[in-house]
């Protein structure tokens, strides 16, 4: 039954695929917290959500806080990551200054890996209280892959109502220009530098 439970948790993600690229870049973009409901036969459940999105579209970290009421009742904490990390190390969940909790990989697939614990009203108090989560993982060459989430807006989103379809493609567009922008940015970037360097040459 647990098996099955985190396939459903983790087909809320959605949105943008992941890569498997082991190459994970620290200058994410997000369109913040929302909470998504969607009925599943008996069971109905309701995900309190953040993606951090590299300028490649990749998601790099996903928060997941989701309600499962029906058939089966459970409250999960997921954090997933890209594929190709280290399992034994878990996920490290840092808010603040508190000290780091550790969440144990519970299973990859070909796109993600996913660590998660039960979640409880403490846990969500926590997120409440705070203005930013580090969380980390560790890829296969074992070098640490931390990602700084805003707090700002958590409480409203897992509190208030479900986003209407029509505000997440709104969300999602926002998104996408933001992206488009900052690559359009690094390649100009990208293009200054090539030019000072073939001007560095011609003058030697």
């Amino acid at each position: 039954m647990k098996n099955i439970i985190q396939i459903t948790v983790t087909g809320l993600i959605g949105g943008i695929l992941l890569s498997s690229s082991p190459s994970i870049a620290q200058d994410a973009t997000s369109n913040g917290w929302y909470k998504a409901c969607n009925d599943q036969g008996d069971t109905k459940i309701c995900n309190t959500q953040y993606q951090a999105v590299a300028s490649t579209g990749q998601v790099i970290t996903s928060i997941n806080l989701a309600d499962i009421k029906g058939a089966v009742n459970r409250r999960v904490f997921q954090v997933t990551v890209p594929t190709d990390r280290l399992i034994p190390p878990g996920v490290s969940m840092k808010v603040d200054d508190k000290k780091p909790t550790v969440i144990p990989m519970t299973f990859c697939t070909p796109r993600i890996c996913a660590a998660e614990v039960d979640l409880d009203d403490k846990l969500v108090e926590v997120l409440k209280s705070g203005s930013t989560m580090e969380v980390t993982s560790t890829n296969f060459q074992g070098k640490a892959n931390p990602i700084n989430i805003s707090l700002n807006g958590f409480g409203a989103a897992y509190e208030g109502a479900p986003i209407k379809q029509a505000d997440l493609v709104a969300r999602q567009k926002a998104l996408e220009e933001q992206l488009k922008q900052k690559a359009e940015s690094a390649q100009s970037e990208l293009q200054k530098a090539l030019d000072a360097a073939k001007e560095q040459g011609a003058a030697q």
